[in-house]
């Protein structure tokens, strides 16, 4: 669950500029404000199934996203080679910094 939770921070991240408002905020208050279904429906004036039916909509939609536009794929991939780069750097490995550099640039 948590990693669900993780993944669909990073996407709302990215993402949340494409979403309207109301799917912003049940979002912003589910995923980041942590408040309950219940507390969203109360908040809202609508029923708590309307507001998980929205929920996970939008979650849908961040993965459509994301399967058109790779931002998440990408960020994590560049994240994993920036570590790698690091490491490198730290034990002073020039073979393996060229060869790691050499992968930064074909990101994309």
């Amino acid at each position: 669950m948590l990693e669900k939770t993780t993944r669909v921070n990073f996407l709302f991240d990215f993402y949340q500029e494409l979403l309207t408002p109301k799917q912003r905020n049940y979002m912003e208050l589910y995923y980041l404000e942590d408040y309950s279904l219940g507390e969203i429906s109360e908040t809202f004036d609508v029923s708590r199934q309307a507001v998980y039916d929205n929920i996970r909509r939008t979650e849908s939609m961040l993965e459509a996203y994301e399967d058109k536009l790779h931002l998440y794929k990408k960020f994590t991939e560049r994240t994993q080679l920036l570590e790698q780069l690091e490491q490198a750097l730290k034990g002073n490995q020039l073979t393996t910094l060229r060869e790691l550099v050499t992968s930064l640039k074909e990101l994309d």
